[in-house]
């Protein structure tokens, strides 16, 4: 069990450096901003809840292996096959991660500026589903549960789940919708929220 919380806590670090250390450092370059924007809503908020799970979350991530390396059992234990598809599904969040943030371009965020206009993105992975960046989180989150099955990686991956939806439901597609107005209804009515063809909005 040692072997793979030392991978997990690697693949983590990886991701949080591609996916926010170094992606913050692209956007500075081609924009001149970092795109982070904090947290959205007033202390208490739905929305500053997001935030707030979204911070338990990753931190949750890191507390889950190393409380594994501190002798913490696991809800699964010696069960070689869990692990390495936890590490596989990681693999693939971490890339799907990337893959979407560039699909975003100049448009990603970390956080939401309710003034500030930035353009729809519907290619790529957005074609298909309106949240790719989180849809790779999870499956990020979920596969570095499998790999260290803890309660602490479990309270992290429930932690991200509500973050995820809270952000979505409560910030992010209100935000949308007073932006971007008919052009995103039409592009939520095609595209799923998470996964193509479920959670399609009603136009009304």
């Amino acid at each position: 069990m040692t072997g793979w919380a030392w991978a997990a806590l690697g693949l983590y670090l990886v991701w949080l450096v591609a996916a926010f250390g170094v992606r913050s450092l692209v956007q500075r370059r081609l924009t001149g901003d970092t795109g982070f924007r904090g947290l959205s809503g007033s202390a208490g908020s739905a929305a500053w809840w997001a935030g707030v799970l979204f911070v338990v979350a990753l931190l949750g991530a890191v507390a889950a292996p190393l409380a594994a390396l501190a002798g913490l059992p696991g809800v699964v234990e010696d069960a070689s096959v869990v692990y390495g598809v936890g590490m596989a599904i990681t693999i693939v969040g971490i890339l799907g991660t990337l893959v979407a943030q560039r699909a975003m371009g100049t448009s990603w965020r970390v956080g939401v500026d309710a003034d500030e206009r930035t353009e729809l993105v519907t290619n790529g992975a957005f074609a298909y589903v309106r949240n790719p960046i989180f849809t790779a989180m999870a499956f990020t989150g979920l596969g570095l549960t499998l790999m260290v099955p803890n309660a602490v990686a479990l309270i992290a991956l429930a932690a991200l789940a509500v973050a995820v939806e809270l952000q979505v439901r409560v910030v992010e597609e209100p935000y949308l919708r007073r932006t971007h107005g008919d052009a995103y209804v039409s592009y939520a009515r095609r595209s799923g929220r998470f996964v193509p063809k479920v959670g399609l909005i009603n136009p009304k």
